[in-house]
């Protein structure tokens, strides 16, 4: 059965027994507690928690996953992989276990064939409902095994929804390992379909199975994970997850580009290699399909590591500059399937291939540093040279390895291995703490939740609104409160835009609104700063937006569609948004393009839109009618079922819940001031909006006609009178610069003159007032002989420099001659080779400290 009949089959199943389909989320989550979606369940986490009602109670996906945490394992199991499309039916509050577990096994006996005397099952260890379940379907005692935490406990690895899970395997046969079930062998008895009976809330914890159960769900909900990939394997009876139909094609690009065949599940390095290249070619492309671009930390670090392990091993198999091919091969394969992958083709080629270029640059100088360690050792290069390389240059440690062992040597690889575990953990304890302030504050949010509802947010068709304190809560920053209100005008900061500020006021206080900022979804958080009187929950209020701050914002945030849209006009459908900032009459852009682009025109192209002044539409449908009807959705934002569509003439429209203006000539003028690159295949607009922009226009105006002034000649002719006037002066300061040369080589050919013959040498001495210590070591150095010395002294700007120069026959180190003078000076001599020098903030004791060194150099040339 191909992959795309198992993902017709399961969506159908489902849909059959009132499930509703919803399309994958991204791969860059909303969650900030995570770093990548990472299951199925993850953009029902709120319906979960019961933070938001679903509008469906059932819901059947295939969501794209991306996990790391089994990295290394990936290439040297059949079954690994750090990106796959897991197929799940979720149930919020309506059924359980009694019907996952019967539609399961009807599913993969009666729909996808298999064997069901090769089928296992796992269950957690106290689950005897789960057991005696599986048993009234058919699955017989001896089949079904219980396991603990570790294995039949499931959560998302930080503190959430989680609870008792239970397992489906395939038994794969003798030659894929031991018997004995799920218990005994991973590889014989793969995990195919996990079925999670999520009623728990986790709490922080050190490791897999180390956490606390805080409580009871407020529903007992069904979260399943199939994954795609293991199920095609075995439905394909192919040994391995590379070989199905969604891997095999770049697996045989891998071979055609290696020249020669896949060993097959040897257990071979080789076969280790062609299964990692081929497998992280796919997680690279989808990685960069959702905005994740290469970077040192974060989501970036992930897909850094991935493309760096790939070419490591496609190396090792003889391939070079293989990325950009093998990219396109999975886009081939899979872009049918996911648009994505083929609308950001020409970005993922361009990602790749700097990639590419780039760990070839950290290949030369980790190379080079690593020739340097490996002149200098022994017999060992230390863990922490090695550590140095991995961690500050990205030098991959099996490449050190090679390296030493090519060179006789070995590597403190023990050493290395606690260095980075130490690494690992002071990371992790740091992501422990940031995620545990954030969830403590979550539970708060939660339970305002549970007992007063969601914020009912006002702000799109009022600035003012007579609402009720729900909670005051002390903020992070002394003199500052948090305050929940239980409906308000104030826009919360999400989608790139501020929040909006203002004043609330009740009968007893009045407060000065700083920010408003989302603590759920739906629940609006207002930081303020009392002025007078206490706020108590349970006052009415009266909630006031800053009125000019939201217009000014509503500017910039029109601005930035129509700066999208000409954006794509100008550079094509890739250079689409990564990210934004809209303020008051400011606006950052970042974007997708690997080369500079030209601002004037693109300013121009703008500001003529604009000033045609198009409508601006906000209308609502639902997804699905939204991406039908051409609407942008932008990477890392959330969408309910009904979106928000904003409409700015014919050139723009985009998924969007800011605020904006009523016309598109409310938005302008736009002026650019900045365009730079912010990583690889990054670049950011900065741009002023609406009377910021004004205010820079006058600014530059104003300097321009300072300048004119200055010049004497009007405005338009400045840039060129400025031009001539630079090109005649630097004519002169050429020419005087030569005069200066000279009059340096007169001074060198008068201290010549003046050197005084001793037994061993010559010396000159001589103070010269106006020198830089730069023209001092132009006159020692040009008065200098092999059997010569020469002390030079200068005071400039309240500053005494000394300059020693000792020629080759001397045999003396001109360091030497300045180290008690420099004391008299007030500081330190240094200085290597044949010129040494000191200072200091004494200039009136020069003239002594220049005797003094002359008296030593007479000394040793006697």
């Amino acid at each position: 059965m191909r992959s795309s009949d198992i993902r017709a089959t399961f969506l159908d199943f489902f849909r059959e027994r009132d499930h509703r389909v919803v399309p994958s989320g991204p791969l860059v989550p909303s969650d900030p507690t995570l770093l990548l979606t990472n299951a199925g369940m993850n953009q029902f986490k709120p319906y979960f928690l019961g933070e938001t009602a679903p509008e469906h109670s059932r819901a059947v996906s295939v969501q794209k996953c991306a996990r790391t945490s089994d990295i290394e394992n990936v290439g040297r199991t059949t079954r690994h992989a750090t990106f796959f499309e897991m197929l799940g039916n979720f149930s919020f509050g309506d059924y359980f276990k009694a019907e996952a577990i019967a539609w399961a096994w009807e599913l993969f006996t009666r729909r996808y064939n298999l064997d069901p005397e090769r089928l296992w099952v796992t269950v957690f260890r106290d689950d005897d409902e789960a057991a005696d379940l599986w048993r009234g379907v058919g699955v017989p005692s001896e089949r079904i095994q219980r396991l603990g935490m570790e294995d039949n406990y499931w959560s998302m690895g930080i503190p959430g929804p989680c609870g008792p899970s239970s397992e489906l395997h395939y038994d794969r046969g003798p030659s894929f390992g031991r018997e004995g079930g799920p218990a005994i062998d991973g590889e014989r008895y793969q995990e195919l379909w996990n079925l999670v009976f999520m009623q728990n809330l986790r709490g922080e914890g050190q490791g897999k199975d180390d956490y606390p159960i805080l409580g009871e769900l407020p529903a007992r909900n069904i979260d399943t994970g199939l994954g795609l990939d293991r199920l095609a394997a075995i439905l394909q009876d192919v040994d391995t997850v590379c070989e199905t139909d969604l891997l095999a094609p770049t697996l045989s690009l891998v071979q055609q580009l290696a020249g020669r065949s896949y060993p097959g599940r040897d257990g071979s390095d080789d076969s280790t290699s062609f299964r990692v290249v081929t497998e992280h070619a796919r997680s690279i492309a989808f990685l960069i399909a959702d905005g994740v671009m290469p970077s040192r930390d974060g989501r970036g670090y992930v897909l850094r590591r991935l493309t760096r392990r790939a070419i490591r091993h496609a190396r090792r198999l003889g391939i070079d500059r293989a990325l950009p091919d093998l990219t396109s091969s999975v886009i081939g394969t899979l872009g049918e399937t996911w648009p994505e992958l083929s609308e950001h083709s020409s970005l993922i080629h361009q990602v790749v291939t700097a990639e590419e270029e780039s760990f070839d640059r950290t290949l030369r100088q980790g190379s080079r540093l690593l020739d340097t360690a490996i002149t200098r050792a022994t017999s060992v290069i230390s863990g922490r040279t090695a550590f140095e390389l991995h961690d500050t240059y990205g030098f991959p440690i099996d490449l050190t390895i090679d390296a030493a062992r090519s060179a006789g040597l070995t590597v403190d690889e023990d050493e290395f291995a606690e260095l980075l575990e130490a690494q690992r953990r002071q990371a992790h304890q740091a992501n422990r703490d940031k995620k545990g302030n954030a969830v403590s504050r979550q539970d708060l949010y939660r339970r305002i939740t549970a007992e007063h509802g969601l914020t009912d947010f006002v702000g799109y068709s009022a600035q003012t609104a007579e609402t009720r304190v729900i909670a005051v809560l002390p903020h992070s920053e002394q003199g500052l409160v948090d305050v929940i209100l239980a409906r308000t005008p104030f826009y919360a900061e999400s989608g790139g835009q501020v929040g909006d500020r203002g004043s609330l006021r009740t009968s007893a206080a009045t407060a000065q609104v700083l920010d408003t900022r989302l603590g759920l979804d739906g629940l609006h958080v207002h930081t303020a700063r009392v002025l007078d009187g206490e706020l108590r929950p349970g006052d009415d209020a009266e909630a006031i937006v800053d009125a000019p701050h939201r217009a000014a914002t509503a500017r910039s945030h029109s601005a930035t569609h129509v700066l999208h849209a000409m954006l794509r006009r100008v550079l094509g459908d890739h250079a689409t948004q990564r990210g934004s900032r809209v303020e008051p009459g400011r606006l950052r852009f970042d974007f997708t393009h690997h080369s500079p682009v030209e601002t004037p025109p693109l300013q121009t192209l703008i500001n003529d839109y604009l000033l045609d002044d198009p409508d601006v539409r906000v209308w609502e449908a639902t997804r699905s009618q939204a991406q039908k009807a051409g609407a942008l959705a932008l990477f890392g934002e959330k969408y309910d079922d009904t979106v928000r569509i904003v409409d700015i003439g014919d050139a723009s429209r985009e998924l969007c819940g800011g605020t904006h203006v009523g016309h598109g000539s409310q938005a302008g003028p736009v002026h650019i001031i900045g365009e730079s690159s912010i990583g690889t295949g990054l670049r950011r607009i900065e741009a002023l909006t609406g009377a910021d922009a004004l205010h820079h226009y006058d600014h530059q105006s104003a300097v321009l006609h300072e300048l004119a002034a200055l010049l004497n000649v009007h405005p338009d002719q400045a840039p060129d009178r400025l031009r001539q006037r630079l090109q005649t002066l630097t004519e002169a300061q050429n020419h005087l610069e030569k005069l200066h040369q000279a009059e340096l080589k007169e001074q060198s050919q008068h201290l010549r003159s003046l050197a005084e013959q001793l037994p061993h040498g010559w010396l000159a001495t001589n103070l010269i007032p106006t020198a830089t210590s730069a023209d001092l070591r132009t006159v020692a150095t040009d008065a200098l002989a092999p059997d010569g010395i020469v002390i030079l002294g200068t005071d400039q700007n309240g500053k005494a420099s000394l300059i020693a120069a000792a020629g080759a026959n001397t045999g003396v180190q001109p360091r030497d001659l300045l180290t008690e003078a420099a004391r008299e000076l007030g500081g330190g001599a240094g200085g290597k080779g044949p010129i040494a020098q000191a200072g200091g903030r004494h200039p009136e004791n020069l003239p002594k400290a220049l005797t003094m060194a002359a008296a030593k150099a007479r000394e040793l040339l006697k």
